[in-house]
């Protein structure tokens, strides 16, 4: 398919079925993922613990999701998808809630790491998935709408999250999603088709065999790691964000929501449009366009003082704007790396790096600040400095995928005109 048919192609109704109900399954993950940093500043109050045991928190879901993605991988490309999806959307439910009915902070790192060991799988199998079913030309697109996931947890699920949880309690906005996750699994068990295609192009391989070929295959091996240093880069600033916004610029912890919505609205419209423009543009080109976006505002966001609150959403959501602009072309792009018969092994590694990377990143960014005896963050600017350097690492790395990439097609993917 050339650039010119990708612009006309129309998605059949089944496709944007599955478009809309893999939205909202990365909803309901995404949500309990970035719930945490939102609650980080009320965690840090409520159980009495410093900003590196918080980070601990955020650590461990990725630490464990890292974990079970490299042993799933061997096995991932052996099922029909939709079973491997149900199977560790279960477990992810469990997680979820257990992490509802935690009384202490020993709990939550324990709830924390269950859910992580199904949680980050899910998230390759969902890309698996999108990859079986639309094709690279249009899957920036595609990836565009699944990420509005994103959007709507910063618009909508975070702030009642958060109203949720000023009510009635941390705990509150777990037992929320776990309501959500069981609406969606019965959609998927209901109307969700067999995912098999993969299985006729499978060669006969034995799991740690699978997973030794897909690890070390050259190609992928730059994906895996391009993909490092993009978790990089978020991880070491997200989890303090909100504490970062209290006790050093100003923000009181309950107009938080606006923060959060006001971002998450915007990328309700610039999420569909980045994805476009990736199809269109080409994918490696939006990319740059983001990271010299994020770099300055990661300048500029790490070296605030108390700053008016109206200064503050801007800021906020232009970096909101720059992390999508980031995240879909990059996503749209490694997919088109690995061939059909290894996707699954190779989305499953490469969401497990991800999360090996961004929990190395927390823990990295929670020795690296500390408070002062007002509880303000210290050198939240010098973590600004190296998301930066991992910022750069990226955009070389990404040179290389977008190449090879380019070469699976036969029309080579619009970039650098």
């Amino acid at each position: 398919m050339n650039t010119t048919s990708a612009k006309t192609a129309v998605f059949s109704r089944y496709q944007i079925f599955m478009i809309v109900l893999i939205s909202l399954l990365q909803f309901t993950v995404i949500l309990d993922f970035m719930v945490m940093a939102p609650l980080g500043a009320m965690l840090i109050r409520i159980l009495q613990i410093s900003p590196s045991q918080f980070g601990w928190v955020v650590s461990v879901y990725a630490f464990s999701a890292g974990i079970s993605g490299v042993l799933a991988a061997g096995f991932a490309d052996k099922f029909d998808r939709k079973k491997m999806l149900l199977f560790f959307y279960a477990g992810f439910i469990v997680g979820t809630l257990l992490c509802g009915i935690a009384p202490d902070y020993s709990f939550l790192l324990v709830a924390r790491m269950v859910t992580g060991v199904f949680g980050g799988v899910l998230f390759s199998v969902n890309m698996a998935i999108v990859a079986d079913l639309f094709p690279l030309e249009v899957r920036g697109r595609v990836m565009g709408f699944v990420q509005m996931a994103f959007a709507v947890s910063q618009a909508l699920g975070i702030p009642v999250g958060l109203f949720f949880a000023n009510q009635y309690g941390w705990h509150m906005p777990f037992l929320i999603i776990v309501g959500l996750c069981l609406v969606t699994g019965a959609g998927i068990v209901r109307w969700m088709r067999p995912v098999t295609g993969h299985l006729k192009e499978r060669a006969a391989q034995q799991p740690l065999l699978h997973l030794a070929r897909t690890a070390t295959r050259k190609e992928y091996m730059v994906a895996f790691l391009s993909t490092v240093f993009l978790s990089t880069g978020g991880f070491l600033m997200m989890p303090y964000s909100s504490a970062f916004l209290v006790r050093n610029v100003g923000v009181a912890e309950k107009m938080l929501p606006v923060v959060f919505i006001v971002a998450g609205c915007a990328g309700l419209v610039t999420g569909p449009l980045i994805g476009k423009w990736s199809d269109k543009l080409g994918k490696y080109r939006v990319f740059i366009m983001g990271t010299m976006l994020a770099t300055l505002m990661v300048l500029i966001i790490t070296h605030l003082s108390v700053t008016p609150f109206w200064l503050v959403l801007i800021a906020n959501t232009l970096m909101y704007t720059a992390v999508m602009s980031r995240m879909i072309p990059t996503q749209a792009l490694v997919s088109g790396v690995p061939d059909m018969k290894d996707r699954g092994a190779f989305m499953s590694i490469n969401s497990s790096v991800q999360q090996l990377g961004g929990g190395i990143a927390s823990v990295v960014g929670g020795w690296m600040i500390g408070q002062d005896a007002a509880g303000r963050l210290l050198r939240y600017d010098l973590l600004g400095l190296v998301t930066i350097g991992a910022f750069a690492i990226c955009v070389v790395l990404m040179y290389y995928v977008d190449r090879a990439a380019s070469r699976k097609y036969s029309s080579p993917i619009p970039v650098r005109g």
